[in-house]
């Protein structure tokens, strides 16, 4: 039986951590790795008291967060990787991991477009982000995405052929594109997206970070296209 680690970055996710955790344990027999990136609310206790084993990781960004946590599970089979801040529902994860259990697929992503994106939950600058990388993914690497969704899980022998390198946002655009010039099998699920329950976003809540965020998956995208980064 394959064994599953939900990995799950978070920083300043007091308000969303506690109840996450919970649902994520009651959903799927999975371990909870929840990965306080500097946090300076009670992201750590709370995690904690809903059942996670919390690791500290003080360099900040996503890709450390994520590595930290991945580093962390070393007893899993397969990773499931979801953000903190209860935007994505525990309840899909069966959704997420039910490809890679039947060997349908070696990574599974996310789709938000596939599913249902409630009111207010994707403003237009991150829709247009999205959908830019996206599609240009779809040419630069023969693939049928319609989404860079974080909810997702992999395979822990893919990911560790990855040898991943982007420590900030483009940790999820370098193991997507990577992924596919292994040939590996990228397989989308339908997934519903909501609003944050509390805190704000890093990322989306401001049409600055969006396109700062943006403009540096575009650059990951087309770095793992060409060029010596081809790994």
């Amino acid at each position: 039986m394959d064994r599953i680690t939900v990995i799950i970055p978070a920083l300043n996710e007091a308000g969303n951590i506690q109840r996450l955790v919970q649902e994520v344990l009651a959903t799927a027999p999975v371990q909870v790795i929840v990965v306080d990136n500097g946090s300076t609310d009670t992201t750590a206790q709370e995690a904690h008291a809903a059942g996670a084993q919390v690791v500290t990781e003080v360099r900040r960004g996503y890709g450390y967060a994520c590595a930290a946590g991945a580093t962390t599970a070393q007893e899993a089979d397969i990773l499931v990787f979801l953000d903190g801040d209860y935007s994505f529902q525990p309840s899909e994860l069966p959704l997420i991991l039910a490809p890679l259990l039947a060997g349908q697929a070696d990574l599974v992503l996310g789709s938000r477009y596939r599913g249902q994106i409630a009111p207010g939950a994707m403003p237009p600058h991150q829709r247009f982000g999205n959908w830019l990388v996206a599609h240009l993914m779809n040419w630069l690497y023969g693939l049928s995405l319609t989404d860079l969704g974080p909810y997702r899980a992999i395979r822990r022998s893919l990911l560790e052929q990855l040898e991943m390198r982007e420590m900030t946002f483009g940790w999820p655009t370098e193991m997507m594109t990577k992924a596919a010039r292994r040939g590996a099998r990228l397989v989308e699920v339908p997934v519903s997206y909501h609003q944050r329950q509390a805190g704000s976003s890093k990322v989306s809540g401001t049409v600055r970070g969006t396109i700062l965020a943006t403009w540096f998956i575009l650059g990951v995208t087309l770095r793992y296209a060409w060029g010596q980064a081809r790994r």
